[in-house]
């Protein structure tokens, strides 16, 4: 089959890629929704159409695509749709609101589809990894640099925000590593709801869960220079 150009921010460009493939190849078994970017910066200098492009790459376009892959499943009475989520959606950070805030609601629509795609034989993964090496951090350090105002109430902090936007490559996990522990589990006949792995992803969670939120806000106000 040939290579297809597939814009994950083009419901068009998605429709024609997903009819394109399930003509070729007579089904879909396997959808991973792993596209996606992030947007850094203090959300009081974020502009409303870097947050609409932010919600547009990591949730509509998951959204786009399940709705084009779906019929297709059901049809075949079988299917498997991985959304590739972030251990961010729950323990968010200063700095990353937006990019939290979307991975929180790939989490969400995940959860809903999970129930509603069920009674048509249709699985729905999700999968929270913690830091995985990639081009994410440097891409994430180029939105620092546009999105940081000069009249912003944090520039000061500019240093802090670089460290947060490049934080989930720190002791990073490889992506050859995740997708060699995620397939197998993946491959299993009932795979679970939730994955998490990945450097951080239990212990991001943990903190989450068992600190309290004033001692856990202390901690990250320090950690990236917000302390009073």
């Amino acid at each position: 089959m040939k290579t297809l150009r597939l814009d994950v921010t083009e419901a068009e460009t998605v429709r024609q890629v997903v009819k394109a493939v399930s003509e070729a190849e007579g089904c879909i078994d396997v959808l991973i929704n792993n596209a996606g970017c992030g947007l850094f910066g203090p959300l009081l200098d974020l502009t409303e159409a870097e947050i609409a492009h932010q919600f547009q790459a990591n949730v509509f376009a998951h959204l786009y695509l399940v709705q084009q892959a779906a019929p297709v499943m059901k049809a075949q009475g079988s299917g498997l749709i991985v959304n590739i989520g972030s251990v961010s959606n729950i323990f968010t950070t200063p700095f990353a609101g937006a990019c939290c805030a979307t991975k929180a609601a790939v989490h969400s629509l995940s959860d809903a589809l999970r129930i509603e795609l069920a009674p048509f034989g249709i699985r729905v993964v999700t999968v929270q990894p913690g830091a995985i090496a990639s081009r994410f951090g440097h891409s994430a350090l180029q939105t620092v640099e546009q999105t940081l105002k000069p009249d912003s109430w944090c520039l000061a902090l500019q240093d802090n925000i670089r460290k947060r936007a490049g934080f989930s490559q720190l002791e990073a996990t490889s992506a050859e590593t995740l997708a060699a522990q995620l397939v197998p589990i993946l491959q299993r006949p009932h795979p679970p709801a939730e994955i998490r792995l990945g450097k951080k992803s239990l212990q991001l969670p943990l903190m989450k869960r068992f600190l309290p939120t004033k001692v856990l806000d202390g901690i990250l106000a320090k950690t990236f220079g917000l302390a009073g």
